[in-house]
């Protein structure tokens, strides 16, 4: 008599081996659609307001999925604790500018500026791939909520890094100001968040240490723009 197929109880499935997976080839194949995506508007850009709009949903939309999947594996590798953090001297500016750079067809879709404060001298010791996603991520939230205008804006405050990202919205709704941190934090299916980014900010700020010190991020109302402004804060 044959054995069923899936009669294997010494080798249990690891759904989120799986799950991990999954979510990489779902992130390979939606890079090759920005990049498509980005071609196209290079060499069609948009002749009047109805397509700059949908060509700028589609930007927004498909950068953020790339964004969330890339920090699931990323929040995956850290529970399994095969995630390397590469801490070196970096230049502030080169890592923010080459995030702002790697939105500029988004930004241009949406006709938003984004204004870079920044001593060009200004160096930290950090790892540039996890802190550049983190800035991504905010950037790619920022223009769904800006108006007009986002602002970055790295600084050094009492012995530690402060990079800001501002947006001229409407500002953090009060229950991400109250608890935004918390790990058990809900859903908001009106606004369409998992508090995803959030999570991912703040184990990447944790990651970085030094004297004592952890890396933490600070949510807030109001600043320059008059909306939210996300601090990522790194000793």
């Amino acid at each position: 008599m044959e054995k069923p197929l899936l009669e294997e109880p010494d080798e249990a499935l690891d759904f989120s081996f799986v799950l991990a997976s999954s979510v990489h080839d779902m992130k390979n194949s939606l890079g090759m659609l920005l990049h498509t995506l980005e071609t196209m508007l290079v060499e069609n850009p948009p002749e009047n307001d109805a397509q700059r709009k949908t060509f700028s949903v589609l930007g927004y939309e498909a950068s953020r999925i790339n964004s969330e999947l890339v920090q699931l594996l990323s929040l995956y590798r850290m529970q399994e604790k095969s995630l390397r953090v590469q801490v070196d001297e970096h230049f502030v500016l080169d890592t923010l500018e080459d995030q702002i750079d790697r939105n500029d067809v988004l930004f241009q879709a949406r006709g938003l500026a984004v204004d870079v404060l920044c001593d060009p001298g200004l160096n930290w010791f950090y790892d540039n791939e996890l802190v550049g996603g983190v800035i991504n991520n905010v950037l790619v939230n920022g223009a769904r909520y800006s108006r007009e205008r986002l602002q970055v804006r790295a600084t050094v405050e009492q012995g530690t890094l402060h990079i800001a990202i501002a947006d001229d919205g409407e500002g953090y709704p009060q229950s991400m100001l109250n608890a935004p941190l918390e790990k058990n934090a809900g859903v908001s299916f009106s606004r369409g968040s998992t508090n995803l980014g959030l999570l991912f900010a703040r184990k990447v700020a944790a990651l970085h240490r030094a004297e004592n010190r952890s890396g933490r991020i600070h949510l807030a109302n109001g600043g320059p723009l008059g909306g939210g402004v996300l601090t990522l804060i790194l000793p």
